[in-house]
Formats: C-alpha cells, structure tokens, sequence
C-alpha cells in the first residue's frame, strides 16, 4: 500500500514541532472535528505528516512526522478534567479517535501558507490553500 501524506495542524503554544521534537513521539489528541477524525482513522503506520503552525506571525509546514501508531480511543474524551472532554462520548460507544505520531524533521525555515499559495498552479488542489478549509487534520495526497 502506498504512502499517504497528510497535514497536521497545531497552535505552537499548544504543541510546537519543537516540543514533538523533545518528546520524540506524542498522542495526536483532541480532534473534534468528524471528518478530521475520520481522516485519523484512515491513516497507516509510516504515512507523512506535514506538520504545520497556525495562528502564529508565520503559519506554515515547519517540519515532518509520520504516523508510528493506528487510530485508537482517544482517552480525552471521557476525562472531565481535560480540555478535550466531551460528555456526549460515552466509553461503550466512542466518539473520538487519535494517532501516535513520531518526530522526523524540523525545517530549518517555514514553508509559509503565502508561500505555498503562491505555488497553487503547481501544488494542485492542495486541501490547505483552499480558501475556507482549516480542519486540524487534512489529506494532502489526491485520490
């Protein structure tokens, strides 16, 4: 089965590649978002993750990872204490899904969404330089 690349979205004040880089490997947690947590589930052990920061004075692809572990039970969900909760999910029947994901590479300059913008003839129909489309997780391979 071929390699799929998908993007990764995170605030770096929540998780930055540079903490992904400290830690090695992390818990893809806290997708609240239906079709980003089905394109979780659709994701296989060794596919690429571009890993971008948003809401940041430069959002852009700042490094990669890839996938090292398939959607399980994201445990957040049932946890009143995390920010993650949702009393809706109940642990007979889950709502919410995550991924492990291992650290790659840190890019030593951001590929910023201007940047890949001005690329769109040649990146194609890329999911983030569609106006409007922001989800946490994204597909970037074309079906």
């Amino acid at each position: 089965m071929p390699v799929a690349t998908w993007l990764v979205k995170s605030e770096p004040e929540a998780y930055s590649i540079e903490d992904l880089a400290r830690d090695k490997r992390t818990m893809w947690d806290g997708v609240r978002n239906y079709q980003a947590r089905n394109y979780l589930r659709d994701m296989a052990v060794g596919d690429r993750l571009l890993y971008y920061h948003s809401n940041c004075d430069v959002p852009g692809v700042v490094g990669l990872a890839k996938v090292v572990k398939l959607a399980y039970v994201d445990p957040t969900q049932f946890d009143p204490s995390d920010k993650h909760y949702d009393p809706s999910s109940k642990p007979e029947d889950p709502r919410w899904s995550l991924v492990d994901i291992a650290f790659v590479k840190k890019f030593k300059h951001t590929v910023s969404l201007t940047e890949l913008k001005s690329h769109a003839d040649k990146l194609g129909d890329f999911a983030l330089t569609r106006t409007g489309n922001r989800l946490s997780v994204m597909s970037m391979t074309q079906s």
